[in-house]
């Protein structure tokens, strides 16, 4: 564990990225079918999936395009199934889509098991920074988790966009499962880097409250999806 906490601690102040490895059979199936079931929502016809689209930012459950945002002469290219989840689940699943038939099975599955693997990672930080283990239990992680399915559709003219814009998380920490679409860099020394894409792995990010939280000891860093 200690040696786990030193490289936890090190890649969160020099990089602010790290990858953790699914070490459970039990998550890694969860990760598998939370794949499965959100690929085959975004194959839908599109006026089952037009019933959940929202362009109102302030609903925490919704679809949405960014194909309509732009960045100098670059568009944003993705679709967003956006779900926010309580801890325990509970009803919370009862406004997220109803197709396909077991996306809030599978969802319900996925979230309660990884948000324990956010919470061990905090742990883990606390413990490296010499604070009480509880110490972001409470307040700071009490809220909904907030769930971002991107969905990269073909693009004719690949070149003109960008998934996601360079951009740092507002939140704690995120837990990004890339499956087997590259495309994620991260800012390092003045240059992007690929991450690449190891199945069963969440890609770990730390977020400005975190980098507020530790007093700039943990780094909240610039990060983009290409296309």
């Amino acid at each position: 564990r200690d040696e786990v906490r030193r490289a936890v601690l090190d890649a969160g102040k020099e990089l602010g990225f790290f990858q953790r490895w699914s070490t459970t059979a039990s998550l890694r199936r969860a990760i598998r079918d939370m794949e499965a079931v959100c690929a085959e929502f975004f194959r839908l016809p599109a006026e089952e999936k037009a019933a959940f689209y929202s362009e109102d930012t302030d609903k925490p459950n919704r679809l949405f395009s960014s194909t309509t945002y732009e960045l100098g002469d670059e568009k944003y290219w993705r679709d967003c199934l956006r779900l926010a989840c309580g801890s325990p689940v509970g009803d919370t699943k009862n406004n997220w889509p109803d197709k396909p038939k077991k996306l809030r099975e599978v969802v319900e599955k996925f979230v309660e098991p990884t948000r324990g693997v956010g919470m061990e990672l905090l742990r883990l930080l606390c413990e490296g920074m010499g604070l009480r283990p509880d110490y972001f239990e409470g307040d700071l992680t009490g809220g909904d988790v907030i769930i971002n399915v991107n969905h990269y559709p073909p693009c004719p003219a690949p070149g003109l966009t960008l998934g996601l814009p360079p951009h740092c998380d507002r939140n704690l920490i995120t837990l990004l499962l890339q499956s087997t679409v590259p495309g994620l860099q991260v800012s390092y020394k003045g240059d992007w880097i690929n991450v690449e894409s190891v199945p069963n792995a969440f890609v770990v990010n730390f977020g400005h409250l975190l980098e507020i939280a530790t007093n700039g000891v943990l780094k909240s860093i610039e990060h983009r999806a290409m296309t």
